[in-house]
């Protein structure tokens, strides 16, 4: 249970994330290990040197102190005192401790050496059992002995079956090894603020071609490239390019260049097209007109004519004039590509809400047709007939595409400095495959929204909407389920 904890606490932890951070954390890293290596194996090699020299002196000092002890300080053989002349001479801190049977008899320690040695020194039970646990092999031990702190001991067997025990401290190697850390500590410690500011001032530099390039392509992403023309920013700055960062700023530089021209073409080609779409829906306009014109005017014909005759024009003045509304709707949306500036007047949206619901129960009587508009009268800038035809095109929408007996709610409301219009029916909705392209032109369902539904419409009602909604600064939506569809537009105040 604990490995996933320590894996999302390791997870949680800070981690830099520019590729700058990481090449100087990286950096300060690999110093770091490197410092930590080499101190390491400066305090492990001055601590075995150091103790080595310790275990020298051990072997010089031999086991006459030991031998004194039991006599004193006086060794039996002594008879001018000479040696404790010895004990004397030895090194401050030097112990000496005999044991027979695994129990010391006798111990002393040199406090200094002009004094002597030192017979009564402390030595608690547990200091008793490691001192008799020290092999006799006459090579040295650590001993940690809780009044004297840690020793390097030698045993060695006495002459009446006894065991004697030299020692001399380990504090002079601990503290020069303790003071070749903290020097270590404090001169890599500093290595590493001074490596860390240059690592990242040099990265930096570094990083600057890299840095531009970033910049420019932040700047190409931040256009909207989906139509109209575009107008690219300057290309990144060279750098040398036997460089990784030179080769990707010409790269990118090239590749900036093939998007430019391929946006260019698209730009000449949109501009045609739309051209080519208002020349022909305006030429379309005056041939549609006269041939809906002679039908009319044939079906007025006083003498008999043939019922499959009358039918025919009459098919073809409904056709006529289904093609005349194509071609004005067609004809409308190249002038909105083209940008043509629309009406700017104040439009009471309330007062087009409730004649354009009034003409949708005329033309659909079967649906249930709610309103729910707000106190006030809401007013935005626009153009009026444009808005209408926003607002009729939804509607028509809502009624061709359900079945009799559909209940639609039309909700206009404010929000946010907007004015936010909702159609909503409780129909069986769009079908989810056609809902990302609703208002494109042309888009239209395989299967319509209900199967007795009315209407044949060319697919350019909602794509009208978006087309006015985008002129006027709004914006349109939808979202449809089973049961329940809202078609949403934004507009503002």
């Amino acid at each position: 249970m604990s490995r996933p904890n320590v894996r999302d606490r390791l997870a949680r932890l800070p981690r830099p994330r520019t590729l700058r951070a990481r090449l100087t954390f990286g950096l300060v890293v690999l110093l770091a290990v490197s410092c930590a290596a080499v101190g390491l194996a400066a305090v492990v090699e001055l601590n075995g040197f150091l103790t080595q020299r310790l275990d020298e002196q051990l072997a010089q000092v031999g086991t006459r102190f030991p031998q004194s002890l039991e006599h004193n300080g006086k060794l039996p053989d002594d008879h001018d005192g000479d040696e404790q002349g010895d004990t004397r001479r030895m090194a401050t801190g030097t112990f000496g401790a005999r044991l027979l049977d695994g129990t010391v008899t006798n111990k002393g320690l040199i406090r200094s050496g002009d004094l002597g040695a030192d017979l009564n020194v402390d030595l608690t039970a547990q200091d008793a059992a490691r001192l008799a646990r020290v092999p006799v092999d006459g090579r040295p031990h650590t001993v940690e002995l809780s009044s004297l702190h840690d020793y390097r001991v030698v045993a060695s067997a006495g002459r009446d079956g006894d065991v004697l025990l030299v020692g001399l401290p380990l504090e002079p190697v601990e503290t020069t090894v303790h003071r070749l850390e903290a020097v270590a500590a404090i001169v890599f410690g500093g290595a590493l603020v001074v490596t860390g500011v240059a690592g990242a001032l040099w990265v930096r530099w570094s990083l600057r071609p890299l840095s531009r390039v970033a910049a420019t392509a932040t700047r190409v992403s931040e256009l909207p490239l989906a139509s109209g023309e575009v107008a690219l920013p300057p290309r990144a700055p060279d750098a040398d390019p036997g460089t990784e960062v030179g080769r990707v700023a010409a790269a990118f530089n090239r590749m900036l260049g093939h998007v430019e021209d391929a946006l260019t073409k698209r730009h000449a080609s949109e501009e045609r097209l739309r051209r080519f779409a208002a020349d022909a829906s305006h030429e379309l306009r005056t041939p549609v007109a006269s041939v809906r014109g002679h039908a009319e005017l044939a079906l007025l014909h006083p003498g008999p004519v043939p019922p499959e005759v009358t039918r025919a024009l009459q098919r073809i003045t409904a056709e006529s004039a289904r093609m005349g509304e194509m071609v004005d709707d067609l004809l409308l949306l190249a002038r909105l590509d083209a940008g043509r500036p629309l009406e700017r007047e104040p439009v009471d949206l309330t007062r087009l809400v409730l004649d354009a619901v009034t003409d949708a129960r005329a033309a659909g009587p079967g649906h249930r047709w709610m309103l729910d508009l707000p106190e006030d009268p809401v007013t935005v800038p626009g153009d009026a007939h444009r808005l209408h035809q926003v607002l009729a095109n939804l509607l028509a929408n809502a009624r061709s595409h359900t079945p009799v007996g559909t209940k639609v709610t039309v909700t206009l409301e404010t929000d946010a400095g907007s004015a936010v219009l909702r159609v909503h029916d409780d129909g069986p909705g769009v079908p989810e495959e056609v809902q990302p392209g609703v208002f494109e032109r042309f888009t239209r369902a395989e299967h319509r929204r209900h199967p007795n539904a009315s209407g044949a419409g060319a697919g350019l009602g909602l794509s009208i909407v978006a087309a006015v909604a985008e002129a006027h600064g709004g914006s349109v939506g939808l979202d449809s389920r089973p049961g329940s569809t809202t078609f949403r537009v934004r507009l503002p105040l």
